[in-house]
């Protein structure tokens, strides 16, 4: 589904995960808005926001569920 509103998920997985992937210092507030808006416009549940800059990647990983 394209929706032309200038947002773009980066992975969806087995048509249910929303995966967007980060490379920041910190996960802020925004990032997480950013997954939840992806959420509520694909009426999907389940998101990981992941983050690569990370010493461990267990530690860069958020799961939310809408």
């Amino acid at each position: 589904m394209k929706i032309n509103l200038g947002y773009r998920l980066d992975l969806l997985v087995e048509d249910s995960v929303i995966v967007e992937l980060k490379a920041v210092n910190q996960i802020t507030p925004v990032h997480e808005a950013q997954l939840l808006s992806y959420l509520k416009l694909s009426g999907k549940r389940l998101g990981l926001l992941i983050n690569f800059n990370v010493m461990l990647l267990k530690d860069g990983i958020t799961r939310r569920i809408d």
